[in-house]
């Protein structure tokens, strides 16, 4: 083979394969040992290490180092490294001439991709910035995450709509690429951390962004993204991000069985907002111990941490280590303590409901203070409320209607009994575990709101239907 060919072959196996590829060959090539060494790394052959190192102090390109039936050939490469071929005596004699070939496309494919892992390494640190944007509005510190998000751009818009788009596994920046032109930059789009095919989008609230009936920027997105499913929630203000999530995600539910494919938060009163003059004072009682607790040593987390990891394992139970960036054996201790310090027991559905409404309720970590405790009602006080009470029917009624299928409000019921668990749930109904969740999915459609999927409407549920036996 001549030179001439093996210039040609370097440079197609530099462009096609990368600097992997071209060592390879080399190796195979001249029947020994190829690699790039750095010296301070120190991986690599000895004679190698030993080589570079000697190059550098010396300010030498190349060097030949003889052993015991080995040559070690070093051409110096940018950055301190050499292109070094550990090589049996004796070999090829023109094995010199191919190294002082090899290092200069090899050289500019080194450059290369350490661009590309450097660009990957910057797009992951904003992936987990933004993720941190989004940790932060959930959890009402919204000034932090204003000064993060306008160094992201854009903005954050307020007030807001927030969308849940669901795609195809490893179509999301295809598709955070469509909501950027649909919006014409202004959304804020994040990754979700919990879903590997959900995308998060907050646009700024307009004149004529949703209609009752359709949203414009839904249309177009599965128009121009066929595969995508899209839930908006209603306009919110970016203190309100939680529940807007939560509506975003029911009517995520919603679009999976509608030919458009994209739905917004059906109508209905707000929990929060109806139970608010009533609960406000039962839910600061409740927390007062976790906004109050102050941990024992540096490293373990606060009432402000114990708050925003109860919070995120309401919404998304056992996949909040990945919204958290913790381990589950990290979550269940949390867990445990926060039951601890509120005298719940978390496995209930009602004490989850109890918290996730308490949690609504507060604006975030604040310290209980002991006049307010010894006059907060109990839950049951706040939920015999007149407003309540409504509330409450006005969720339920969809169950009974002409639209409901057959047993829907027993299935309910007995599904809430059993804490929300499909299994006993079935059994307790008399039909396999696939039959009682076919019965939830078409509940689901009933009533626009997500069951089986967390976040899960069971603990809004369990309220109302709490709410009405208190009523009767």
């Amino acid at each position: 083979m001549s030179r001439s060919d093996d210039v040609l072959r370097l440079h197609r196996l530099a462009h096609a394969g990368g600097s992997a590829a071209l060592l390879d060959w080399l190796a195979a090539r001249l029947g020994g040992w190829a690699g790039v060494v750095d010296a301070e790394e120190g991986r690599g052959p000895q004679s190698a290490v030993r080589g570079v190192a000697e190059m550098n102090a010396r300010g030498v390109r190349s060097a030949v180092l003889h052993g015991s039936g080995s040559a070690t050939l070093l051409f110096a490469l940018d950055g301190g490294r050499a292109l070094a071929a550990v090589l049996e005596q004796p070999h090829d004699p023109g094995a010199p001439t191919l190294l002082a070939d090899a290092a200069v496309p090899l050289a500019l494919v080194l450059r290369a991709e350490e661009a590309v892992r450097r660009e990957e390494r910057a797009a992951l640190a904003e992936s987990r910035a933004r993720e941190a944007v989004l940790h932060l509005l959930m959890n009402g510190r919204l000034s932090t995450a204003h000064q993060i998000a306008e160094a992201l751009g854009p903005a954050l818009p307020e007030p807001m709509r927030m969308y849940v788009v669901e795609c195809r596994t490893g179509q999301r920046s295809e598709v955070a690429r469509l909501c950027r032109e649909l919006t014409a930059g202004r959304a804020w789009i994040v990754r979700c951390p919990v879903y590997v095919r959900h995308l998060i989008v907050l646009v700024p609230a307009g004149p004529a962004a949703v209609s009752a009936d359709h949203d414009p920027l839904a249309g177009a997105l599965v128009q121009v993204a066929p595969d995508c499913t899209v839930g908006v929630s209603g306009e919110m203000h970016l203190r309100e991000a939680p529940a807007a999530y939560t509506q975003a995600f029911h009517a995520l539910t919603v679009a999976r069985g509608r030919g458009e494919r994209h739905a917004r938060f059906g109508p209905g009163p707000e929990l929060a907002l109806a139970a608010h003059q009533a609960g406000a004072g039962w839910a600061e009682a409740l927390l007062a111990p976790l906004h109050a607790h102050r941990p024992r040593r540096p490293q373990d987390p606060g009432g402000q941490e114990l708050r925003a990891t109860a919070h995120a394992w309401l919404n998304f139970t056992s996949h909040a280590t990945r919204l958290l960036k913790i381990h589950r054996n990290t979550l269940s201790a949390r867990l445990r303590l926060v039951e601890a310090l509120l005298g719940l027991d978390l496995t209930r559905l009602g004490d989850q409901a109890a918290l996730s409404l308490a949690l609504r309720l507060t604006p975030g970590a604040r310290r209980g203070e002991g006049a307010a405790v010894a006059a907060a009602p109990d839950l049951d006080a706040v939920l015999r409320d007149p407003r309540l009470t409504a509330w409450a029917r006005t969720q339920l009624d969809g169950l009974t209607g002409p639209d409901a299928p057959p047993g829907a409000r027993d299935t309910v019921r007995v599904w809430l009994a059993h804490d929300a668990q499909l299994v006993p749930a079935a059994a307790a109904l008399g039909v396999s575990v696939p039959g009682a969740r076919k019965r939830l999915t078409r509940i689901e459609a009933l009533l626009e709101r997500s069951l089986l999927q967390s976040p899960s409407a069971r603990h809004d549920l369990w309220l109302a239907h709490r709410a009405e036996q208190l009523a009767e």
